[in-house]
C-alpha cells in the first residue's frame, strides 16, 4: 500500500520475494520477503555485483546469509545469521546468497544500475550445496 505525499514518499512490499522501492540517484532500496526458491534446501547457485556492494539489513524474521570469497568462482561457503537493525554490507565482487524463514523480509540497498549485465551467477557445486546446507542454524 502505498500512501501519496507530497513531502515524503512512503512505500512497502508485502508480496513473496525481491522488489525495488525506492529508487533515486545512483541507489536502489528494495524488499526481500521469504519465497520458496531462497528455501535453503532449493539453493544451487550465488552471484556477486561487480559494480556495487550490497547492504542487508533484516526487519523482520530470520535471514542467513551465505558468502563465498571474491575470486573466479565461489569458494569456500560461510554463512551469517542476520541480526534485526544490523547493516550487514556485502563487498562487491563476494559471491553470496541468502536463505529466510518463514514471513522474514530483509531491506536491501544497493546502486540503482544492479542488473544482470553486471551481476554474474555461478553454480554451486554438490559440495558446495552441502557445505552451505550444512553451515545453516
Amino acid at each position: 500500500m502505498e500512501q501519496e505525499r507530497m513531502d515524503i514518499e512512503i512505500k512497502q512490499y508485502n508480496e513473496p520475494g525481491y522488489a525495488p522501492v525506492i529508487d533515486f540517484g545512483s541507489w536502489r532500496v528494495a524488499v526481500l520477503n521469504d519465497i520458496d526458491e531462497l528455501k535453503v534446501h532449493n539453493l544451487k547457485t550465488m552471484q556477486k555485483h561487480l559494480e556495487t556492494d550490497e547492504v542487508f539489513v533484516l526487519l523482520k524474521g530470520e535471514c542467513t546469509l551465505f558468502t563465498a570469497g571474491n575470486g573466479k568462482e565461489a569458494g569456500t561457503i560461510q554463512s551469517t545469521n542476520l541480526e534485526p537493525c544490523k547493516c550487514y554490507n556485502v563487498k562487491a565482487g563476494v559471491w553470496h546468497t541468502h536463505t529466510l524463514t518463514e514471513n522474514s523480509s530483509v531491506l536491501i540497498i544497493e546502486n540503482l544500475n544492479t542488473c544482470e549485465e553486471n551481476s554474474p551467477v555461478v553454480k554451486l557445486t554438490d559440495e558446495q550445496i552441502r557445505q552451505l546446507q550444512n553451515s545453516y542454524h
